[in-house]
């Protein structure tokens, strides 16, 4: 079923009681050209790329447990492109690219919600270094305007601007930033690569490899060995588990990352803003609540769940950047599983093993990456080539030393 104004009012006439699943719950077949394990954002926006941009629907993509029950469903729900080495602008920008025109693309209302980010200054030190960020920014075409403390005034007049511990200087303000509805990202691009003939398999979970010699040639899985032509992991905060399946071991940690949800207010805050003297963001969901989050907690875990420690420390930073938050109600939180790289940049190669390809290392930036981890994964795994904006994402950089040590993406993972 494709949606419209025409079906939505069709089906309001009928009860809503026509409206049929978004996607099959299939059983899996004994081979695919392609698997891919892991059922988040990232490994379905790779299936579904596979299918629509290089004609490979004979793919199915594997979850453990249920679509949007990972780390998809487990963020802050920010999208933006502001970043600054070679390295990172271009492939961000074209998932900001991406998502501004996913709805269109899928057919499915994600709530892309281009309002804007603000990263705010409290020094002249980091006006400096937002300055910089803010130049490689436009010279590689992506929005960005410096602000000073009225112009952060103007947008955001309810933060400490007279009695901050830290006083606000100014901001870098990207306008295309903003947020996008998390789950509905995985429902949509399950529904359209299902569309396209994607069998999508829920609660099966990877627990080892077939293999040829040094070549890897299926899954094993809790419902079965799987043949596949080839394989690509996907599996966002587990990825060093399961690639150790495989004999892999990973240049990665796993943290836990919190975020927080208060109760319902009217509209308060338009768009996203983050804490430059500590590590704190904040926006507003269309319900009302302030969705919120901070630094990840500082030791390695594979729990959804997260610690006091942590969360006194975001609320600490919370309230120095916004004192009226210590009215609130907090109404849940939640932990998601971060794979921290040590570079704070991702990984999209192939792997040592023939067959078997990586996507993996999102540190905080794993949302917002989505759409173009998806289209760069599939290129990688249909052409057996990087694509342009995901090159200098490969496994062997931490060995030769060309890291991407991107300031952007919050707290140093290789401090942890």
């Amino acid at each position: 079923m494709r949606f419209s104004a025409f079906s939505l009012a069709r089906n309001a006439l009928r009860s809503l009681d026509t409206w049929t699943p978004h996607w099959r719950d299939a059983a899996p077949k004994p081979a695919y050209d392609v698997v891919v394990v892991g059922g988040g954002g990232h490994g379905l926006a790779t299936a579904y790329y596979l299918a629509r941009e290089f004609g490979v629907a004979n793919v199915a993509v594997l979850e453990k447990g249920w679509i949007g029950g990972g780390n998809v469903g487990r963020n802050t729900t920010i999208v933006r492109s502001n970043y600054m080495l070679p390295g990172n602008v271009p492939f961000y920008e074209l998932s900001m690219k991406l998502w501004e025109r996913l709805e269109q693309d899928i057919n499915y209302n994600a709530m892309v919600s281009q309002r804007g980010v603000l990263n705010l200054y409290h020094s002249d030190a980091q006006r400096d270094a937002y300055a910089r960020r803010g130049n490689a920014m436009r010279l590689h075409g992506v929005d960005a305007e410096l602000l000073d403390r009225e112009g952060v005034r103007r947008l955001a007049p309810f933060l400490d601007f007279d009695n901050a511990r830290f006083p606000v200087q100014g901001g870098l303000l990207q306008r295309r930033g903003g947020t996008v509805r998390h789950d509905a990202v995985a429902w949509g691009y399950a529904r359209a690569a299902d569309a396209r003939g994607v069998d999508i398999v829920q609660n099966c979970e990877v627990t080892g490899f077939l293999r040829e010699g040094d070549a890897v040639v299926g899954v094993e899985t809790t419902r079965g060995p799987i043949r596949a032509g080839k394989v690509g992991l996907a599996a966002a905060g587990h990825s060093s588990r399961v690639a150790a399946l495989a004999g892999l071991r990973l240049p990665i940690e796993s943290h836990v990352l919190q975020a927080f949800v208060s109760e319902g207010l009217k509209p308060l805050i338009d768009g996203v803003v983050t804490f430059g003297a500590g590590h704190f963001y904040v926006s507003q969901s269309d319900k009302g609540g302030l969705v919120f989050g901070g630094d990840i907690d500082g030791y390695n875990s594979y729990a959804q769940r997260g610690n006091l420690p942590v969360i006194e420390d975001v609320m600490e930073c919370g309230m120095a950047l916004w004192p009226g938050l210590g009215r609130l109600r907090l109404l849940r939180h939640w932990g998601g599983v971060m794979d921290m790289s040590m570079d704070g940049s991702p990984i999209i190669d192939a792997t040592p093993l023939e067959g078997l390809y990586l996507n993996a290392g999102w540190c905080y930036g794993g949302f917002k990456a989505t759409p173009a981890s998806g289209l760069c994964f599939a290129h990688l795994i249909a052409r057996d080539a990087p694509h342009p904006a995901a090159a200098a994402y490969r496994l062997d950089r931490f060995a030769s030393g060309r890291v991407i040590d991107e300031k952007g993406q919050g707290a140093q993972p290789n401090l942890h």
